[in-house]
């Protein structure tokens, strides 16, 4: 599929239908027949959490190394980490730009904004805005991910941090499964509230926020302040029982995983179906209209503190009046 679709706004190429409706998992009163829906769409498709478990049992058996080896830090396992998490990031976010901006494989079809990624502008380091991202994202980025990851096998492996197995807790593997992602979630918008304070707004998040037309490189392009606090939602594995199955979930999912979250379309379309969920058009306001939208779409904080922005003109206004008064 190469023709874009008509655009439905002046404002984006596309978008879903508006105004954006409540799909928490924490709505009240509760809907069991949406906690089904929900629970079936994340976990018993191929969904991109799915794949990303899948991949983590890929690199828990062939490439990560073991918690025997993690016992003692060593430069031989902790660059052989470092480079599996170049790796990592540099095919998700590598493929899905080759895929969606050279060859442009679906065209403009679900893309949400129709500008193009930004070249030849000083904004950009190098000029150039996936330049920018790429070092950002393979730089600080990878090097962080990986400072967390090895700090936490260390532990797990000298027992300084509580760890199971799926024997001999079923149940729990497959429960943290299940609330690693909510975690992350409820750890992104308090740390992203922080961000938006405008002192470090200004020194630090306008970095990420540079990408307003985000792309596959966008989403692990930080200030590195901002990787250390973003990634920090790891340490979770030093008090919680979890395995490094859990452990290397959690690492696919803020790094690689953030280039799926941030590719520019809502889905991937295969002979004109959706197949895969990709970026949501909840956090490309984020991206447009800056104090807005600061978690996801599965933790109700934005709802409950008045900063939800559901795509009509009037919460642009509310948004708008907002970030002046921030910003004054």
């Amino acid at each position: 599929m190469t023709d874009a679709p008509p655009p439905q706004s002046k404002e984006w190429n596309y978008h879903p239908e508006l105004p954006l409706q409540d799909p928490s998992v924490f709505k009240w009163p509760p809907s069991p027949g949406f906690l089904v829906r929900w629970f079936g769409h994340n976990w018993l498709t191929l969904s991109e959490r799915v794949m990303m478990v899948l991949l983590a049992v890929v690199m828990w058996l062939l490439f990560y190394p073991s918690l025997d080896i993690a016992k003692s830090f060593a430069i031989g396992w902790i660059l052989q980490t470092w480079l599996i998490n170049f790796i990592l990031v540099l095919s998700c976010a590598g493929g899905l730009h080759w895929y969606f901006y050279m060859r442009k494989g679906q065209g403009m079809a679900l893309k949400f904004d129709r500008r193009p990624q930004g070249k030849k502008n000083k904004l950009w380091d190098f000029s150039d805005q996936v330049h920018d991202n790429m070092f950002w994202s393979l730089g600080s980025g990878v090097a962080q991910l990986t400072a967390f990851q090895v700090v936490t096998m260390w532990l797990m492996a000298n027992g300084y941090a509580p760890t199971i197995t799926p024997a001999s807790a079923p149940v729990w593997f497959v429960l943290s499964l299940i609330l690693l992602p909510i975690w992350s979630a409820f750890h992104f918008y308090w740390m992203h509230r922080l961000l938006h304070v405008p002192v470090l707004y200004k020194r630090v998040h306008s970095l990420h926020h540079r990408n307003v037309s985000v792309g596959p490189w966008s989403g692990f392009a930080m200030h590195p302040m901002e990787h250390f606090l973003y990634l920090s939602s790891l340490c979770i594995h030093w008090i919680v029982p979890t395995d490094p199955i859990l452990l290397f979930f959690h690492v696919i999912y803020l790094g690689p995983g953030a280039a799926m979250t941030h590719t520019g379309y809502e889905d991937l379309l295969i002979k004109d179906k959706r197949r895969l969920a990709l970026g949501t058009f909840y956090h490309q306001l984020h991206h447009r209209y800056y104090e807005c939208n600061y978690g996801n779409q599965e933790m109700p904080w934005d709802r409950w503190f008045g900063t939800f922005h559901d795509g009509s003109d009037e919460a642009t206004q509310v948004t708008r009046d907002r970030k002046k008064k921030m910003h004054a």
